[in-house]
């Protein structure tokens, strides 16, 4: 198994350099190969390489200098216009106006994006995935002209690392694999399983700067709010209805 997968970090600084145009050709290729629901491959991938064209996506971002500084910016989105589009030319009338078929596509979409993540950082290229991609999603499809049945879920900028930051922590496999059937969790092993990671020198510094008691309250209280959440996530959904998936 290639190395790259347990020694992976997220970059989010960038040398001034393109990215060949060959080399990320057979980036995108490698996602079109990617697994997809009945052969369906209801995504599309938006490629902003122009830096006109990143500046006009930096405020749905929330302006990470990443999104500037990165030669290549790839949206990807759950997108069902084309299949629609290729149904209706062929004389079959589609269904895909629902929570199902939205689902479909951002399964696609994510699958394609790691693949095409995967094969990046294979090449030494550093990534970085944003999740501001659903929370800004309307102003994304105002700047790339997405049109019904197209809705973005997520955004990955994409160049060679200027700096080799240190790896993220993350939590045993015994916290993420269930054998057979899922095991839930006792207040014991909850312990066991995040007092490595509450203990860690940056986990008390982000503790400390928030004023707060605990890692678990940065999370709840500062990062992901309750109300942001819920905002957000209207937001979204509205997003997903204005583009043509119905839900009730």
């Amino acid at each position: 198994m290639n190395n790259t997968y347990f020694t992976r970090r997220t970059i989010r600084k960038y040398e001034p350099r393109d990215i060949d145009g060959n080399l990320l050709e057979r980036l995108l290729t490698a996602g079109t190969r990617t697994s997809t629901t009945g052969n369906m491959q209801v995504y599309s991938i938006i490629v902003t390489r122009d830096p006109e064209m990143k500046k006009l996506l930096a405020p749905a971002h929330f302006n990470q200098p990443m999104i500037t500084q990165a030669p290549v910016v790839l949206t990807f989105c759950a997108d069902f216009n084309r299949f629609n589009l290729w149904c209706r030319q062929r004389d079959a009338e589609p269904g895909y106006d629902n929570f199902l078929s939205f689902m479909t596509a951002a399964t696609d979409a994510l699958l394609a994006a790691q693949t095409i993540c995967n094969a990046a950082e294979e090449e030494g290229l550093g990534i970085c995935y944003l999740g501001t991609a659903i929370y800004n999603a309307d102003k994304i499809i105002g700047v790339l002209s997405l049109p019904p049945g197209v809705v973005p879920v997520t955004t990955v900028t994409m160049g060679w690392p200027a700096e080799i930051p240190e790896q993220p922590d993350r939590l045993p496999l015994e916290a993420v694999v269930h054998y057979e059937r899922y095991h839930d969790f006792t207040p014991g092993l909850i312990d066991e399983l995040y007092q490595p990671r509450e203990a860690r020198k940056d986990s008390q510094q982000f503790i400390s700067e928030n004023n707060k008691a605990t890692l678990a309250q940065v999370f709840t209280d500062i990062r992901y709010k309750k109300a942001d959440n819920e905002y957000f996530s209207e937001k979204y959904l509205e997003v997903i209805r204005n583009q043509g998936f119905l839900f009730q």
